[in-house]
């Protein structure tokens, strides 16, 4: 089996040997208290549920009719104490919804439906009914991935299973433990966009899982699912980079896997999909990974979705002395958190705690022109050339050097001997380039109004000339 790659990455430790053996445990908060997000993906949603309120394990609790989101349900049985701001992943105040359980287990699960016998739009209508999102990190969600622009015609759905960040292990649990529910969910995704072929994507430090991926492939009966072993490198995971290394393709900028006939999916997301139609489970829980130095007990786990992370210690997890950063993701595009106080999300892939000796806890120095970001970037971009522009306020020039292009990955802030926050200067330079697109739009459309009105006028008076 051929290992196929891409140009540029990095080589970072894995740090996967303290969980990857670990079977995923289910673990539910001491506290029998969850703090859901209201919006997790998408556009934002509205509460349908009051204090008081008493819901169901699956019951939809927020939502919104926009095509561009997915509703959030209760991930346990119990009553709604609080609707409040509350500060969750990016260190940001969202509105969230606080159920305390009352150990009732009383469910609202959908009926199950028929993947292959029920028509597209139901298909479609049951991803979004279960408040799938993607799992992978993004949190794009699914039934918007699922309807390609018209004229786009898919001919590969990926599973995405590269898993290329250090620490995390929970897509290869996912797949140790539950290949046959992968399969179905990319079959089912196959089946929505019509694609003929899938092919599930691991990188081949986890070889050892295609055996039994080769077995479930088998038993589905479903021949047109392929699987590739690319090499080990980061950020192999990213779309942009996982399309140009199994299919040759490249993603063109500003667009869209659909551009060059793809859909990607998490594995994890892949799993939810095929429990929404078998059991008519919402997407309420979440498998991560705990690990990193400073934890003692580091393991695989699903909670339910809105599990504070603080309430797993130290009941569920023990931590060492000495944790210097705690992580919401893993530590190449996570986000340092300021505590452990935080919901895990349905793109909440894991939690590290860090000690100092694993994190980089230093000052920037000034830039010396040296070209290793160049060459680490795996989107061909030139960061050097990016954070300039940037630094002299020129969102033009910085967009012209792909600014936009960058999926923030952090191999070059990883390489950088400056040890310049690279992949931080960038998220906020897209949202000030994202502003300034925005007000130059807002101008040009008063210019145009303007225009049309003084056209209008003389018009008018000319009219009013003639007669």
């Amino acid at each position: 089996m051929s290992r196929r790659t891409f140009k540029g990455g990095v080589h970072p430790p894995e740090h996967k040997d303290k969980t990857k053996d670990l079977a995923i445990e289910s673990v539910f908060p001491f506290t029998k208290t969850v703090v859901i997000p209201v919006t997790q993906g998408g556009a934002p949603n509205q509460p349908l549920v009051k204090v008081g309120d008493t819901v169901a394990r699956g019951q939809k609790i927020a939502a919104s009719d926009a095509f561009m989101s997915v509703p959030v349900h209760a991930s346990i049985a119990g009553v709604v104490k609080k609707i409040e701001p509350r500060a969750v992943t990016g260190n940001i105040d969202a509105l969230c919804i606080t159920i305390v359980g009352d150990d009732s287990g009383t469910t609202a699960f959908m009926p199950p439906l028929d993947p292959f016998a029920c028509s597209r739009e139901e298909a479609l209508a049951r991803v979004r009914d279960a408040g799938i999102a993607g799992m992978g990190g993004a949190s794009f969600p699914a039934h918007v991935k699922l309807s390609p622009p018209k004229g786009k015609t898919i001919e590969y759905v990926i599973a995405n299973a590269a898993e290329c960040e250090p620490y995390l292990t929970i897509d290869e649990r996912t797949i140790a433990e539950q290949a046959e529910k992968v399969i179905d969910g990319l079959a089912i995704a196959m089946r929505i966009v019509s694609a003929p072929k899938g092919i599930i994507v691991l990188e081949d430090n986890k070889a050892s899982l295609v055996p039994g991926l080769r077995e479930a492939v088998s038993k589905s009966g479903h021949n047109n699912i392929t699987i590739e072993v690319c090499k080990t490198k980061y950020p192999q995971g990213g779309e942009k980079i996982l399309t140009l290394a199994v299919l040759g393709r490249e993603i063109p900028s500003g667009g869209l896997p659909a551009d060059i006939g793809c859909v990607i999916q998490n594995v994890g997301t892949l799993r939810a999909v095929s429990e929404a139609f078998r059991e008519g489970k919402p997407l309420i829980e979440r498998g991560l990974t705990l690990s990193g130095g400073a934890c003692e007990t580091p393991k695989n786990i699903s909670v339910p979705i809105g599990t504070l992370v603080g309430d797993l210690i130290p009941e569920r997890v023990t931590l060492r002395p000495g944790v210097a950063q705690i992580i919401s993701g893993g530590p190449m595009m996570g986000i340092a958190m300021a505590n452990a106080n935080f919901p895990i999300q349905k793109n909440t892939s894991g939690v590290l705690f860090l000690t100092r000796a694993e994190t980089v806890l230093v000052n920037e120095s000034p830039c010396i022109g040296c070209g290793f970001c160049m060459r680490a970037c795996s989107c061909h971009l030139s960061p050097v050339l990016i954070m300039r522009a940037l630094n002299g306020g020129n969102y033009d020039e910085a967009r012209r050097c792909g600014l936009m292009d960058c999926i923030e990955c952090g191999s070059c802030a990883y390489v950088c001997p400056a040890r310049i926050k690279l992949v931080q200067r960038f998220r906020v330079g897209k949202q000030l380039s994202r502003e300034e697109l925005r007000k130059k739009q807002e101008l040009a459309e008063k210019c145009a109004a303007v225009q049309s009105s003084a056209t209008g006028k003389g018009t008018a008076e000319q009219n009013s000339a003639s007669d």
